[in-house]
């Protein structure tokens, strides 16, 4: 198999779901995070749960989330996210209901339903106003200063505007993202861990088995698209090539002799085209 160089292990930094992951089933480096993307602190994590995944009934779409990570009256579900798809708002909500739905028992109150967050760090600048970060909560459209307090909100961190970004701990974070380290003792706790996570051998060969795994399933999808697309132009061939003869008002058992004969095809097949 070959290795795209970005995938290279010894390459892969913090922006890799996978080293991510890792880094935040660390209880230490999780609460750290979190309270340097939140600005509050975080005083108990009840437990941490790595690509959780809720599916709250047979007909639903599930998810599985990356980080998800509860406190007494908080949950938390952080994502890392490369690639720019365009639908990071209707994705929030989805993921924020689910939430809702998966934390809350059959017969509670509403009141019951913990604050939850919900954060995408984006590599790149999901709303393209240059802010280092967009803080979304329900406001009240007639008076601004009016808060439905739902308790729920969505985060999205832009790394690319980091130098905009007041906040020393929160910029140094987001300049480490995009690959710069600077000399504090959050960065150096995060990056120690980075290298204990690279260190590892086990998960050296997690790693290499679940891109292994991804690329059995790429070159499985790829081979299906191209017997679709050999089956398809086979198709589009002999419609062609039966439109052609039906201009000349040859018989259809001459149609179909000519047919089978030209590609292999059975006769039931040719008479679903005629």
């Amino acid at each position: 198999m070959q290795i795209k160089d970005e995938q290279k292990w010894e390459k892969l930094g913090i922006s890799n779901d996978f080293i991510f992951s890792k880094l935040m089933r660390d209880e230490e480096a999780c609460k750290k995070v979190l309270e340097v993307l939140l600005k509050f602190k975080i005083s108990n994590i009840k437990y941490i749960e790595d690509e959780k995944t809720i599916n709250i009934g047979y007909d639903a779409k599930s998810i599985r989330l990356d980080i998800y990570v509860e406190e007494d009256d908080k949950i938390y579900n952080i994502e890392m996210q490369v690639a720019n798809k365009e639908d990071l708002g209707k994705r929030s909500r989805y993921y924020q209901g689910m939430i809702d739905l998966n934390s809350i028992e059959k017969g509670e109150y509403y009141k019951s339903l913990k604050e939850s967050y919900v954060i995408f760090i984006c590599t790149f600048d999901p709303f393209e106003k240059g802010l280092p970060k967009y803080t979304f909560e329900n406001i009240c459209k007639e008076d601004s200063n009016l808060l439905l307090k739902d308790g729920a909100y969505k985060i999205f961190f832009n790394t690319k505007s980091f130098e905009k970004e007041e906040d020393t701990y929160l910029k140094s974070f987001l300049k480490y993202i995009e690959g710069e380290i600077d000399d504090n003792d959050f960065i150096n706790m995060i990056n120690n861990k980075i290298k204990k996570i690279k260190d590892n051998i086990e998960w050296r060969q997690e790693y290499m088995t679940l891109l292994m795994k991804e690329q059995e399933k790429f070159e499985e999808g790829l081979q299906q698209g191209i017997q679709q697309g050999i089956q398809q132009g086979i198709q589009q061939g002999l419609i062609k090539h039966i439109k052609s003869l039906k201009k000349y008002n040859i018989d259809d058992k001459e149609i179909i002799k000519t047919i089978v004969k030209d590609y292999g095809v059975t006769e039931e097949e040719v008479k679903k085209y005629l």
